[in-house]
């Protein structure tokens, strides 16, 4: 490393760099504990009724970021302190989690088509199950049919296809209020299915959260590199004062 890097000025130089990224770093971490919350709280009604969903997804997510908000806070004081040794560390813990995004992001588009896959089985499923027996799936049902603006897998006459036929829900109405509806008049109910509805929805959200994961992983290369270069220029001085 040139003799210009080495002087207190560029010394301080690498540690306010360090403290800005720290706190960018603190915050990618909230993004992804946010993120994580909002599909258990945004995503999760759609995705369970895929009979290839796991909650495994979001978990992580939660946890990556809890870890990100702890390892960002005891960051800011080893870049206080100014320790080589913490310093290290902190670039080793920091290599290790942008595997882990790395991984993250390029599991979402597998993560996303396993669900895809499931989805047309499990929409199937929960229409032949829809009832007072499956209150709870029965309900994720409705509200995806209400939210989304649609009806039954394919279409709406998937409910007329049933062994013995049912009538068209009133979360199908396109007015599903306290406005009268009737669930047999085509005009007055979505006719689009919802499995087109859901994939679109899963893709469109999915591949936001895996481009947010994808940036994320950016802030633990630039902060390991940061790191390195501070502690080194805090041995070399170490070795000069002692030389």
């Amino acid at each position: 490393m040139s003799d210009h890097l080495q002087t207190p000025a560029a010394m301080g130089f690498i540690k306010s760099m360090l403290v800005g990224f720290n706190i960018a770093f603190w915050v990618s971490g909230l993004a992804l504990l946010c993120s994580g919350i909002w599909v258990q709280i945004g995503l999760h009604r759609y995705m369970e009724l895929s009979t290839d969903y796991t909650n495994t997804f979001q978990i992580v997510l939660v946890g990556l970021g809890l870890i990100i908000l702890f390892v960002g806070t005891l960051a800011c004081c080893c870049t206080v302190k100014a320790q080589s040794s913490l310093l290290y560390l902190y670039a080793g813990f920091l290599t290790i989690i942008l595997m882990i995004e790395l991984a993250i992001a390029a599991g979402l588009y597998t993560y996303k088509d396993h669900l895809a896959d499931g989805l047309q089985q499990g929409l199937n499923q929960s229409i032949r199950n829809y009832g007072p027996d499956y209150v709870m799936k029965s309900a994720d049902f409705d509200a995806m049919q209400e939210n989304l603006g649609c009806c039954g897998n394919v279409d709406y006459k998937d409910w007329y296809s049933l062994n013995p036929p049912r009538p068209v829900p009133r979360s199908c109405c396109k007015q599903p209020g306290p406005v009268r509806c009737d669930t047999q008049d085509e005009t007055q109910i979505y006719n689009l299915g919802c499995y087109m509805k859901v994939t679109q929805y899963l893709e469109r959200n999915m591949g936001r959260i895996a481009i947010t994961a994808l940036c994320v992983a950016l802030f633990p290369l630039v902060g390991s590199i940061l790191s390195i270069a501070l502690a080194k220029n805090i041995n070399k001085a170490k070795y000069e004062q002692m030389a």
